[in-house]
This record gives structure tokens, C-alpha cells and sequence, in this order.
């Protein structure tokens, strides 16, 4: 996409189109029907194209060029020119697409101008789009915990593939995160990432949000799925899609091309896509609300992506990240996080995973009077725990038990909230509660707490309870 390609049945105009644009230094391709000038565009997609209106012992004339140019390549700006001009074509040809109408005989002063400014808005226009698509500040994945391992590993795997990635786990754990980094990992890194939030849009507007729309008040409308031309769309919460658009996503991902809403040309796209859901699809598709062919097209690759739950010994990484990422971005203040408010962080439960972390670190800057290390005391806590007077404040459940099972009952929560926060590491927990390694393993016993592995992780669980919840499965 360097050179300008000049179109137009009379070989005089383009020869001195041509000379005219050369002795400026740009350099030229020259054709004089549509058949000849769909095959150069084909060949290689120009800088800028000249287009006469008008062409003789041509199939299409210039406004059925433009609307195919501007349907397969909408980067490039287009010039119309024309020997028979009125206002009529000038506003057909622009609600079309194109930059700029010219009529003949043209004032070359006048159509250097054109040209310089249509190239200057093509070179703008490419490098905004590639800034944009640069831009991989939401792709941090940050971590070192088993289960997070796992996650990249397996996200690794299919960066340098086309191949469709289905990511499941829970509202908040990062699926918008993990498919930005394939996207900047892979062979599609400089095309663009366009997101489809499937659950945002009202079902009504969806398939001209998807597909575009074409009327004659106002021309062609892209949609997201043209934007995403090239590289990854990512349908966020698929399940939420209504299901009379899922058939005709199906048969874009078969077919690889669609019709705008209103237009009846073809429009054909090159896309790899990717796929989030926080809800089960295959009981969707039970209870008949998600097609099953575009299930099985979808989930090509499945990769679970593991709540903040189970991957808790990432909690003091991630706080730091979303504390730098506040203050760069909006000029929050610098702090560190005290022991206390990270073992406070690492206890907590949390819904809404990662995306809750990120809240509760922002509203803490926000609030916070000073510099100093965030402590336990400026954390939200669900229920007091204590009184003004750092008395605990027991449960009801507590309060009703006998001493000893009251003691085994805090007990087998403490420990499994401590093995759970260090991801299952018994050294690590044990040298935190101060108990002899070989003394904390008895305990445990006791207390019929286990561990095992989920999603790459280490998670304690109380072995009778998992047993019985097996049973029930």
C-alpha cells in the first residue's frame, strides 16, 4: 500500500494524472476499465485510488468500484473524478465513502491538494489503527501461582494458531485479559482486537452492531465484525447472545462472509475468534438457549481461566500492578501495602475476583489521607470481626457450640484459609501460624483437612465435605 492507482477510460487523463503525480514523487499504476482495476486492487491494495465515474466497455461503473473498495478495503481513501459532474453524484459518491470529488477539467493545484490531504489522512488514519492495536496495557497478565502457571502455559499454546479459544470462569477473573494476550502474542498482533459484548447490546441492535448496515441516507455503516478484519474478535459472555443471531454468527464462521443489515453485497472477513462465559453452555444448550453446532464451532480450544479464590498467592503481585496502573494513569498516590492488609487481602472473600481487587485497590487510593503503606484498617471487611476494643466478635454458629467443636470449627477454617492463601504450601503455612511442619500435618489430619491440585494450584478442602459433594454430583 504505497503507490497511487489511477482509473479511467480516457488514456490521455490518466497519462497526465500520472506525469502529474510522478513529477511529485509518488509512484503510479495505471488501468482503464473495472475489470483491470478490481485485479490491481486484488493484487496489491493502493495508497490512494483515482477513480473516474464514468467507464466505458466497463461492468461497474465508479460508484459500484467504490462501494466494493470501501467493502474489502476500507483503508483506502478514493478520489472521484468526473468529466460530467453535479451535486448529485458529488453527494451520492461521498455518503458512499469516497474522500473527495473532482470535476474535470481539474485545476492541478487543486488536485495536488486533494491528494496530499487524502494521503495524509490514510497515513494518520493506518498509524492511529496501529497505536491502538500497539496498545497492550490491558494484556498484563501478572502472577506466579500454580494455578496461574497453568494459565499461561495453555494460553502459550494457542497464541501461534488461528484456531478458536472458548474461555470459562467466573465474572471478574480475567477472560477479557487472557484473550487480549493471545491476541498480542500471535501472528495477528498488529490487526486489530475488536470486542462484542454480547450481554451490553440490546438484542434488537445486535446484528447491526455486528454486521453493519448499509441505506442511501447514510450509506455504508461497518460493523464490528468488518473492524475486526484481520485479527481477533472477542465475543465476551457469548451465552448472552440471542440465539437467532447465533445462527448467523455460525454461518460466518463458516462461511467467513456476510451481508450488512439493508445491503445485499457480500462482505468478506478474515477473523479468528475468541470466546468468554461464566455460564455452563452445555446446560444452556439443554434448556435449548445456545445452538450446539456453534457451541462445538466455538470451543475448539477450552481454557479455564481460575478465580482470584484459587490463585490467592498472586493477590500481593496484582495489588502492586493495579496500584502502579493507578497512579500512572491517574495520578493516584504510590503505596505499598503492609503485611497486615496483604494476609487481610489474601482471607477475604471474593466474588468478584480480580476485577474486585482492582476496585477495592482504587477506592483505597481514593479515599486514603496519606503515602504511607496501605494497612488492614482502610480494607472493607464483609462482617466485623471486632469490637472498638479489638475484642473478637464470635460468630453466631461459634457462639453456639460447645468449646471443643467451637475449637476444632475455627480451627479447620483458620488452617484452610491459611493453605488456600499460600496455594497449598504447608511449609510456608506452617512457618506463618508458627507450628512445626511435621505438627501442622498432624493437625490437619485431625481436623480432616486435605489438599490436592485444581487448575495447576495446591487447594485445601475438608475431606469429608468434598467426598459428600462428590456423592451428591
Amino acid at each position: 500500500m504505497s503507490d497511487i492507482l489511477i482509473v479511467d477510460d480516457e488514456r490521455d487523463i490518466r497519462e497526465l494524472v500520472s506525469d502529474i503525480l510522478e513529477d511529485e514523487g509518488y509512484a503510479t499504476r495505471l488501468v482503464g476499465n473495472s475489470d483491470d482495476c478490481m485485479a490491481a486492487i486484488d493484487q496489491e491494495p493502493p495508497a490512494l485510488l483515482i477513480l473516474d465515474i464514468w467507464l466505458k466497455d466497463s461492468q461497474m461503473d465508479g460508484i459500484d468500484i467504490l462501494k466494493a473498495v470501501k467493502r474489502d478495503n476500507p483503508d483506502v481513501p478514493v478520489v472521484i473524478i468526473s468529466g460530467h459532474g453535479n451535486i448529485e453524484i458529488a453527494v451520492a459518491a461521498i455518503k458512499q465513502g469516497a474522500y473527495d470529488f473532482i470535476e474535470k477539467p481539474f485545476n492541478i493545484d487543486q488536485l495536488m491538494v486533494v491528494v496530499r490531504r487524502a494521503m495524509e489522512a490514510s497515513r494518520l488514519r493506518r498509524e492511529n489503527s496501529s497505536l491502538k492495536r500497539r496498545d497492550v496495557s490491558g494484556a498484563d497478565m501478572v502472577g506466579t501461582s500454580g494455578a496461574f502457571r497453568t494459565l499461561i502455559s495453555n494460553l502459550d499454546k494457542v497464541t501461534k494458531s488461528n484456531g478458536r479459544v472458548m474461555l470459562t470462569g467466573p465474572a471478574g477473573a480475567g477472560k477479557e485479559i487472557a484473550a487480549r494476550y493471545v491476541h498480542s502474542n500471535s501472528n495477528r498482533a498488529a490487526a486489530p482486537f475488536v470486542t462484542v459484548n454480547c450481554a451490553g447490546v440490546a438484542p434488537e441492535n445486535l446484528e447491526e452492531v455486528l454486521f453493519g448496515r448499509e441505506s442511501a441516507e447514510r450509506g455504508v455503516e461497518p460493523g464490528l465484525l468488518e473492524e475486526a478484519h484481520g485479527g481477533v474478535v472477542y465475543f465476551d459472555e457469548v451465552a448472552d447472545m440471542p440465539v437467532g443471531t447465533q445462527s448467523k454468527i455460525l454461518r460466518v464462521l463458516v462461511d467467513q462472509q456476510f451481508q450488512r443489515v439493508g445491503g445485499s453485497d457480500r462482505v468478506r472477513v478474515d477473523l479468528r475468534v475468541i470466546s468468554s462465559t461464566n455460564k455452563d453452555l452445555e446446560a444452556e444448550i439443554a434448556e435449548k438457549r445456545f445452538r450446539e453446532e456453534l457451541y462445538h464451532r466455538l470451543n475448539v480450544v477450552p481454557i479455564a481461566v481460575p478465580s482470584l479464590e484459587e490463585r490467592r498467592e498472586d493477590i500481593p503481585m496484582l495489588a502492586e500492578n493495579f496500584i502502579a496502573a493507578c497512579n500512572e494513569n491517574q495520578g493516584l498516590p504510590l503505596r505499598t501495602v503492609s503485611d497486615e492488609a496483604i494476609a487481610l487481602m489474601q482471607t477475604m472473600i471474593w466474588p468478584g475476583n480480580v476485577r474486585q481487587l482492582k476496585n477495592l485497590i482504587e477506592r483505597v487510593l481514593i479515599l486514603g489521607d496519606g503515602s504511607g503503606p496501605i494497612e488492614a484498617r482502610e480494607l472493607p471487611a464483609e462482617e466485623e470481626s471486632s469490637d472498638e476494643n479489638g475484642r473478637v466478635v464470635l460468630s453466631g454458629s461459634l457462639a453456639t457450640m460447645p468449646l471443643r467443636e467451637a475449637r476444632e470449627a475455627f480451627e479447620r477454617e483458620y488452617l484452610l484459609t491459611q493453605i488456600n492463601r499460600f496455594g497449598g504450601n504447608i511449609s510456608r503455612t506452617a512457618s506463618f501460624v508458627g507450628m512445626e511442619r511435621s505438627a501442622l500435618h498432624r493437625k490437619l489430619k485431625s481436623l480432616g483437612v486435605v489438599t490436592s491440585s485444581k487448575s495447576g494450584a495446591r487447594v485445601a478442602y475438608v475431606e469429608d465435605a468434598n467426598e459428600e459433594a462428590e456423592a451428591v454430583e
